[in-house]
């Protein structure tokens, strides 16, 4: 008996605990990595980066703008894209450049000067095959693209039309074992609601008419969300919203919103030559990195849901998955496979639990490879597969770093760094990270080390990780990015490390 009543005991004392533990971090204030000052120029000193014993790491290009990936020709030499927009609505240009052996930047290929059409900004990421590039462009202004890039820098578009006007773009790309061409395209929006957060974007006055779009017949709840209106001057404005339809359009218990494709938070593939696209899984948020295992084995990394806009959602780390043709994978009502309606977490102290958009849904979403930090935005990722290296088969994970506190509180910044993730038991361990006591950027530590990795890849030989860092972004009322900030970064095996 007096067994049992310390354990009843003991059980009373964590439900307290952990009912307590939300009040506790609502007291306290937000504390992320961008939320600093910065005063140009940024330094850049490989000392300042912490790598596991027998690891150095290099700088090969300084003075990017807001560069997003890294791809190798035929003769292993690096290339570059610049993105030539950030969040903030910095717009610049476009470009793809050659990094030379003098770390000189050789441009091969550009997008037109936003904002007159955009040029295809966002350029997220960029692979090779067979003599040419192939570049995500995620087409804030204009639509998504795919684009094929000659040696020669003459652009062709292979993929066009993509949903990509809203918070989150078409990423990747990255070639399969099959030959193929992967890609993914992000969401419109935080948790499938267009709302006033997506205002402060900067795309709903641009695109009024834009939501996000599913790759399949849904039913919907009927449950809608009403907001002060921004689109008007008057102060008493309201407007109330559904999921997957415009702004201050509401929604009916029952109705049925038709799926096509292209659609949003989706991996598609497609021939290198173009053609017609095949749907390979859906339900992902924003899954900016997609990689191939050494097993040929599809990941991809996905950032989860924010605590902003008209459906805010708690505590998501996350995820990287493992891709299986055909799966839906939870969103816009799951996390990491868990129901948005299962637990107290996803609840953001003062507003209404997420619950429940779809009425039904389109399967059971799987059992994620690995949960990631919160906020970490966990990007571009790529697997190791030479002994020289080492770590065969586990994967490297840039994490840009939170965008606190607009995406939602941090009690201390997460993310800024690159992580080893081991597939096989999901445990991850940090591989690159500025010296220091917290995960914090180099601009809010006073030191020349990194500052927003989104993309790591390792070069044909496999024996060195290059590491994209965006630059400095601080965080004030909005994103504040920096031009001419970004890094490329190669991280190698010392010789008397090697095996």
């Amino acid at each position: 008996m007096r067994r049992a009543m310390l354990s009843s005991t003991r059980a009373l004392a964590l439900a307290f605990l952990l009912a307590s533990l939300p009040a506790c971090f609502a007291m306290r204030g937000s504390h992320g990595g961008g939320q600093t000052g910065f005063t140009p120029p940024r330094r850049v000193d490989p000392q300042a980066v912490a790598l596991p014993d027998g690891y150095r790491i290099e700088a090969v290009a300084v003075g990017l703008n807001f560069p997003t990936g890294v791809a190798f020709d035929a003769s292993a030499r690096p290339y570059v894209t610049e993105a030539g927009y950030s969040y903030g609505e910095t717009w610049t240009t476009p470009r793809l450049l050659r990094v030379e052996p003098n770390g000189v930047l050789t441009e091969i290929a550009k997008g037109s000067a936003a904002p007159d059409g955009g040029g295809g900004a966002p350029w997220n990421g960029v692979a090779f095959h067979d003599g040419a590039f192939f570049v995500a462009a995620g087409g804030e202004r204009d639509g998504g693209r795919i684009l094929r890039i000659a040696m020669d820098g003459t652009i062709t578009n292979i993929v066009t039309g993509l949903p990509s006007y809203g918070d989150h773009h078409t990423n990747g790309p990255v070639f399969g074992p099959d030959g193929a061409l992967y890609f993914a395209q992000g969401t419109a929006t935080n948790a499938g609601v267009v709302g006033r957060d997506n205002f402060d974007f900067g795309w709903l006055e641009r695109r009024r008419d834009f939501h996000d779009t599913p790759c399949a017949d849904v039913t919907l709840t009927g449950r809608n969300y009403t907001t002060r209106n921004p689109l008007t001057a008057a102060p008493d404005d309201e407007v109330s919203t559904g999921a997957f339809v415009p702004y201050g359009t509401a929604t009916q218990a029952g109705q049925i919103i038709r799926g096509a494709v292209p659609c949003n938070g989706a991996v598609f593939r497609v021939a290198p030559t173009g053609g017609a696209l095949q749907l390979v899984a859906w339900g992902f948020r924003n899954p900016f990195g997609l990689a191939f295992a050494p097993d040929g084995q599809l990941y991809a990394a996905e950032n989860s849901f924010d605590v902003r806009g008209s459906r805010p959602v708690f505590g998501t780390g996350d995820v990287l998955w493992r891709v299986e043709r055909g799966r839906w994978y939870g969103w816009p009502d799951y996390h990491a496979g868990r129901a948005l309606t299962d637990t107290q977490w996803y609840k953001p102290r003062g507003e209404p639990a997420p619950g429940f958009v779809l009425a039904s849904h389109p399967g059971v979403p799987p059992t994620p490879v690995a949960l990631l930090g919160v906020h970490s935005a966990s990007s571009g990722l790529d697997f190791a597969r030479s002994a020289a290296f080492g770590h065969v088969g586990d994967a490297f994970i840039a994490q840009y770093g939170d965008m606190a506190p607009n995406v939602g509180k941090v009690l201390s910044p997460v993310g800024f760094k690159v992580v080893r993730v081991d597939v096989r038991t999901g445990v991850t361990e940090d591989f690159a990270a500025n010296r220091g006591k917290t995960n914090a950027p180099a601009s809010r530590l006073g030191t020349g080390g990194l500052e927003r990795p989104v993309a790591a890849r390792f070069d044909p030989s496999g024996d060195a990780l290059y590491v994209v860092d965006f630059g400095v972004m601080t965080i004030g009322a909005k994103a504040q990015p920096v031009l001419g900030t970004g890094v490329l970064w190669r991280i190698m095996r010392t010789s008397a490390a090697r095996p």
